[in-house]
């Protein structure tokens, strides 16, 4: 298990992976031949659910489909995982949050979230954005963990565990993260040194999620594919030696 840093969560919330539930009906979906199967069967896309959580208002069952276009909200202790065309999301508990249609019924266009957190791989396509109230993300084919702290009106965070991801923020400032090892920001709601995104270090998330996430959809993250890591310090690098571009 690789080191993390928690602010605000426990241990269980990032060690959902290790359930025997999860790990069998993770299994499961494979075996069926993933999202394309499930829907040619008409079977559920969700993977694991524990507690409770609404889809449009309703109490959800683990028997539905979650579709774009649907509301989601996860009550406290709950969690929910599913997937949708080729990209699979982790919604912790206490979360609301939209997926928001693109060209097609099952391809996700905006992960609009609200409030809470929710780690989510991308297969390859056509431009996608996350969106929480202080930053918007453009990616592609990624791993990704966004995060609304209330607490602090409203501040995001947002990781870019891997791959290529425009992320903007205060109404105009952005930049082009490049990230093999979890390059990490805030989206301020108020800027800081005249700044609206500035640098954060690498919090609430682990490489094993991440992983796991990205087997759903048949990929594997940067790290997986290179056999070695890097330091959880937000750079986003696997070099020690590198820093955060927001710190050069």
């Amino acid at each position: 298990m690789t080191q993390h840093t928690l602010q605000g969560r426990d241990e269980n919330e990032v060690l959902w992976f290790r359930r025997r539930g999860f790990l069998a009906a993770a299994a499961a979906w494979s075996a069926m031949g993933g999202f394309s199967a499930a829907q040619a069967q008409q079977r559920s896309n969700i993977i694991d659910l524990t507690g409770d959580a609404l889809l449009n208002g309703q109490r959800l069952n683990p028997q539905q489909t979650i579709q774009t276009g649907d509301y989601l909200e996860t009550a406290p202790g709950a969690h929910l995982l599913f997937v949708i065309g080729n990209s699979a999301f982790l919604v912790r508990q206490r979360s609301r949050l939209t997926v928001e249609r693109g060209s097609s019924l099952n391809a996700v266009s905006v992960l609009r979230l609200i409030t809470g957190a929710v780690a989510s791989a991308w297969g390859r396509g056509t431009s996608r954005q996350v969106v929480t109230p202080t930053l918007t993300a453009g990616i592609r084919g990624t791993g990704v963990y966004a995060e609304v702290f209330p607490d602090q009106g409203d501040r995001s965070y947002f990781c870019n565990c891997y791959g290529t991801v425009e992320v903007a923020a205060g109404g105009g400032e952005r930049m082009l993260s490049q990230s093999s090892y979890h390059q990490s920001f805030w989206g301020e709601v108020e800027p800081k040194n005249g700044r609206f995104l500035t640098p954060a270090r690498a919090i609430n998330h682990t490489d094993e999620e991440m992983e796991n996430l990205a087997g759903l959809i048949g990929e594997r993250t940067a790290w997986q594919i290179a056999g070695k890591k890097g330091d959880h310090n937000g750079s986003g690098y696997m070099e020690p030696d590198q820093v955060h571009p927001l710190l050069r």
